[in-house]
């Protein structure tokens, strides 16, 4: 195997080492069927087992509750933004969300196509920097809906809102399986796995109960339904398979590590590495994201010039730190710290960035 690189991309991201070692090598024939996974029915009671132990362990690792069901679906996070309404609104009442940035805005430009959308807070004043604390949820809302952690400006909800009898809805894509969850205040939490858990191609559903009910309230497409995966098990059609295959050789190395309580823990020293540099570089580098709202997964910081910035970029790339250019739409630095990222890949990194530091201030 060449030399793996540090790789900082926002998505699709590093994975664990375990994991992809353990995909390579029972590739060509998956657990002694002369068969990769790639070729095995999704019928068969081979892959059946798989998605059985990926749901299981989910459920475990999160310690999610016995009334809410786990899909697994295609279309990544993106279809979830009209999925959501389509089986979530309810006629004559508002859909709302908090817009925290491009990922909140384009949930909410789907959700116009089904109804009534109000925005209750947003942080565009300040350029997406912070979450907002203070606003007031209306309870005649369909649902409320946030995005739990924004990938390009490096904001957080370090702890959801209490929506009381509003259904909240979470865009977890990002930050999912980072940190442990209070489910009394979820409704529905979806994320695209290519960020956070495995490869590119599926998306994890986590819904409650009377969601699914909701949902089978409604005249729906087939495909678009809720009640229908539910009720098939995520089999309704082929789902993606090699996604979730990888997906579960990840859970099962997060659970091996110490699950939540280790990543958690995990993941606060790694940005804390990189915060602390930051903020101790008396104003070479800035943050983006106000101290209270940062991220733990998405760091984002900008250097005294755009020239700087693209030399920085260039140099950590020779050097094995890949994927720290900031989103084409706001530009600067970014090193995203997903579950996978090694902590001493963080420390390697603060270590080029002060060194970069020393030599071009």
């Amino acid at each position: 195997m060449g030399k793996r690189v540090f790789n900082f991309y926002a998505g699709p991201a590093t994975l664990p080492l375990k994991a992809l070692k353990e995909a390579k090598a029972e590739f060509l024939d998956f657990r002694g069927t002369g068969m990769s996974v790639c070729e095995i029915s999704h019928r068969a009671k081979d892959f059946q087992a798989v998605l059985d132990e990926a749901t299981a362990l989910i459920k475990e690792i999160y310690g999610i509750p016995a009334h809410f069901h786990i899909l697994w679906l295609h279309g990544g996070a993106s279809t979830q933004f009209f999925h959501l309404p389509w089986n979530l609104a309810l006629e004559g009442r508002p859909m709302t969300y908090i817009h925290t940035g491009s990922w909140a805005e384009a949930a909410i430009k789907e959700a116009k196509f089904f109804g009534e959308v109000k925005v209750l807070a947003s942080s565009e004043d300040a350029k997406f920097s912070y979450t907002p604390r203070k606003f007031e949820i209306d309870r005649d809302a369909a649902y409320l809906h946030i995005t739990s952690n924004e990938t390009i400006g490096g904001i957080e909800w370090i702890e959801f809102p209490d929506t009381g009898a509003t259904p909240l809805v979470v865009d977890a894509s990002s930050d999912f399986l980072s940190h442990p969850i209070d489910w009394t205040r979820v409704a529905l939490l979806y994320a695209g796995a290519q960020k956070n858990l495995g490869p590119a191609g599926v998306t994890v559903v986590i819904i409650r109960e009377d969601m699914v009910a909701r949902a089978r309230t409604k005249k729906l497409p087939t495909m678009v339904s809720y009640a229908t995966h539910v009720d098939k098990g995520s089999m309704h059609n082929t789902p993606p398979c090699f996604a979730i295959y990888l997906s579960l050789l990840a859970l099962k190395d997060l659970k091996e590590k110490g699950g939540l309580p280790y990543i958690e823990k995990l993941n606060k020293r790694k940005a804390k590495v990189l915060y602390t540099l930051i903020d101790n570089s008396n104003g070479y580098y800035k943050g983006v994201a106000r101290p209270d709202s940062r991220s733990r997964m998405n760091i984002t910081f900008r250097l005294p010039s755009e020239q700087l910035e693209e030399k920085c970029v260039a140099e950590a790339k020779a050097k094995g730190f890949i994927g720290l250019k900031g989103h084409r739409s706001v530009g600067g630095m970014r090193a995203s710290l997903y579950n996978a990222m090694l902590l001493k890949g963080v420390k390697e990194l603060a270590t080029f960035l002060s060194e970069f530091q020393k030599a071009n201030a």
